[in-house]
């Protein structure tokens, strides 16, 4: 395909187009741009279908952007919540905005012309932007926008700072326009409002026609947001998420979501997805295999081949009836990627596996793990607990050192002995 509109349509990517013509006009180069607030020091998995939209975009050969909410992020964008968000301090916001470009030039190289918009706000009074660009918005239509009207039919209501937030973010457009001759805006489909706003603002200010693109949200087939696991939020950076943790997530995405996935999260051309997608239908399928295809791409691609192979070697020292792999070296070199908890000796020996299941938080209660054992679901050091009544001895350590309690597959939790004085 020669066109990046090809691309990211047979990719699902496409949403709604503020041009019936963009195809035509894509067929040109243009100058392109995705906004992220940072409102962490990580993206999040939500904001992966964004970068993956400048990596195609890049990749046909248009100028790609990152456009950081430095001053945006002051604020908080209202789009998709019930609640204003707090507001971070602004040590905070740098923190979060060095944080953030620099994995985008790790992630995309330094084609990727990183932006924070604080650059030009930073300036300007706020008198001189009521006057200059406030008088170009009209009151209707700004209520007429659906986070809008959530927000002000909710008991909280909307605070005027969020409901300018829209006006902030149609002056980036215009402002990038001017400047960088950016005429593609980008995001996901809950962004619509605001990139029509910057539209409108670019035709009233300098009469020229810019264009506007959404994607779909990162939804499962039930409709619900993918990114959130049981420890939270699916975090880019491995500082808050583990490449373990980042690759098991991936591991448990449903068959009826995991094609959609490969399409918008992996860069496998789309005759391999095909391929996987054709084997998944026949019987001779080995369950999960695309998972872990679609694991090991999105793994490699978000922290790289040292971050996959982390991932893989603490995958196979946790799988059930991996006891090969539990020796004490390989424990200490993945013990950073696993959830793990530092106990006493007399804390663990002599208790029994339910108590200690509990205290480390495998399971919520004792009657809990006691169904957990009854169900074949319980191992210690990746072997089956089939008494309900096990006790931790010494024996069960690894070199005096290590424990693993594992909750079925998947769920694994790695207690460190600690030395007595």
């Amino acid at each position: 395909m020669t066109n990046v509109y090809n691309e990211l349509e047979k990719r699902g990517f496409l949403d709604q187009l503020s041009d019936n013509n963009l195809k035509k006009i894509l067929a040109k180069k243009v100058n392109c741009y995705v906004g992220f607030d940072p409102t962490s020091d990580s993206l999040h998995l939500g904001n992966f279908v964004g970068i993956m939209a400048l990596y195609w975009f890049k990749k046909y050969g248009h100028k790609v952007y990152s456009l950081i909410g430095g001053a945006t992020g002051r604020i908080g964008d209202p789009s998709g919540k019930s609640v204003e968000r707090p507001f971070l301090d602004d040590n905070e916001i740098l923190k979060n905005v060095f944080s953030i470009k620099s994995f985008f030039h790790n992630l995309l190289g330094k084609d990727v012309t990183v932006i924070n918009n604080n650059d030009w706000f930073k300036d300007m009074s706020f008198v001189d932007f009521l006057r200059d660009i406030g008088k170009h918005f009209r009151m209707g239509p700004m209520l007429a926008k659906e986070s809008v009207k959530l927000r002000m039919q909710s008991e909280e209501g909307m605070s005027f700072t969020e409901f300018s937030y829209q006006i902030l973010q149609a002056y980036d457009f215009y402002y990038l326009f001017k400047a960088n001759n950016i005429s593609l805006q980008m995001g996901g489909s809950d962004q619509w409002g605001n990139i029509i706003a910057g539209i409108e603002l670019v035709r009233k200010l300098s009469r020229k026609t810019v264009y506007g693109m959404t994607f779909p949200l990162l939804t499962r087939s039930d409709g619900k947001k993918f990114g959130k696991s049981e420890k939270g939020a699916i975090w880019l950076n491995e500082n808050k998420l583990s490449y373990f943790d980042f690759y098991q997530y991936f591991i448990s995405i449903p068959d009826k979501d995991v094609i959609k996935m490969l399409k918008m999260l992996t860069i496998l051309s789309l005759e391999e997805i095909s391929e996987i997608e054709d084997q998944m239908q026949k019987s001779s399928y080995v369950p999960n295999t695309a998972q872990k295809k679609l694991a090991e791409q999105v793994t490699k691609f978000i922290h790289g081949k040292n971050g996959l192979d982390a991932a893989l070697k603490v995958t196979q020292a946790s799988a059930p009836g991996a006891d090969a792999c539990l020796d004490f070296s390989t424990l200490k070199n993945v013990e950073d990627q696993m959830s793990c908890k530092h106990l006493n000796f007399n804390d663990v020996i002599g208790k029994k596996y339910s108590e200690i299941a509990c205290q480390i938080h495998l399971v919520t209660s004792k009657s809990e793990a006691t169904r957990l054992i009854k169900n074949n679901g319980a191992y210690l050091n990746n072997r089956k607990i089939l008494d309900i009544n096990y006790v931790i001895s010494k024996n069960d350590l690894i070199q005096s050192t290590y424990i693993v309690f594992g909750a079925g597959k998947k769920k694994k939790i790695l207690v460190k002995i600690k030395k007595s004085n």
